[in-house]
């Protein structure tokens, strides 16, 4: 019961990321439950399949909205799915023990990709073309890797497509997220097909997997609020430092390096996380708001 509380609080977060953000389900969540001593394999089978309920709605509501370009949509659907199914047939036969390194080097990338996008990329101007103009040749690979890195790690589809797409700069904003997150549908349906053969289903934990939905889903109403509150520039570095943390730990243990070299490491890690927080914050205005408000209190209360 306490490991399902546990898993529920990982989807939770997880989500509160993912609606904020637009991406980081996978990578989140994946890191998290590699941490806890999951096997690569069960991880991504248990993401995958509790994303089935909430890419659905979420491609439900961008539809609603007009945030898709159909043709974008098929681009990365087609390629995306057939190597998610690829990718999880892949993991679901290779040894965990030698899965676990590749998969939290590939989340650590993740974790430095999402840290320089929000750190130094954010608010850049594009220009509102349609997606559909982008060649096949550039959204087949894409679609393509995207899909078998999510299938092997748990997570990626997101933070690999939406960067690539945004990073053009010649794209409408809107339809990237919206196809990006219609298409993971497919791709999330593609990769659990594919667990279901390839991976004997009494490795599954589907309390684990109802869990991480249902702690998904009761965050979808606090992710909007959070954004109100928090800039998203602040939670992808925060997001972003999480990944790298969990996973520097989880690739270390791996290849048995001593104790001395793990805890350089996190305190390496923890140091520069919290440094790029502050320069951040500081950018935003907050710490000095922070100051400001404290000093105010104080004058008042000395009146007083």
């Amino acid at each position: 019961m306490k490991k399902l509380l546990i898993i529920a609080f990982v989807g939770f977060f997880a989500q509160l990321v993912d609606g904020s953000l637009g991406m980081g389900f996978g990578v989140t969540s994946s890191s998290i439950l590699l941490s806890l001593g999951l096997a690569p394999a069960i991880v991504s089978a248990t993401i995958h399949f509790s994303e089935i309920a909430t890419t659905a709605a979420s491609g439900v509501s961008h539809m609603s909205f007009s945030n898709a370009d159909k043709r974008l949509i098929l681009k990365l659907a087609v390629p995306g799915s057939m190597a998610a199914f690829v990718g999880a047939a892949a993991v679901s036969h290779l040894h965990a023990g030698l899965v676990k390194p590749v998969v939290a080097l590939f989340l650590i990338t993740i974790g430095i990709y999402i840290l320089v996008q929000f750190a130094f990329k954010r608010g850049q101007t594009k220009k509102l073309t349609r997606g559909s103009e982008l060649s096949n040749k550039f959204m087949f690979p894409l679609g393509a890797t995207a899909g078998f890195l999510t299938a092997i790690g748990g997570g990626g589809w997101g933070p690999v497509n939406t960067s690539a797409l945004l990073a053009r700069r010649d794209i409408n904003v809107r339809h990237v997220i919206g196809s990006v997150s219609i298409s993971e549908f497919f791709v999330t349906i593609a990769a659990s097909i594919s667990f279901l053969i390839f991976l004997p289903l009494h490795l599954i934990n589907w309390g684990l997997v109802l869990a991480l939905s249902v702690g998904g889903v009761a965050a979808a109403p606090f992710a909007a609020w959070l954004v109100k509150i928090i800039p998203v520039n602040v939670l992808g570095i925060f997001v972003g430092g999480l990944i790298i943390f969990t996973n520097s730990n989880t690739l270390l243990n791996a290849f048995g390096a001593p104790g001395e070299a793990i805890a350089f490491v996190r305190i390496a890690v923890v140091i520069g996380w919290f440094a790029l927080l502050f320069v951040i914050l500081r950018k935003e205005g907050k710490l000095s708001n922070f100051f400001h408000k404290k000093e105010a209190n104080k004058v008042g209360r000395v009146k007083q």
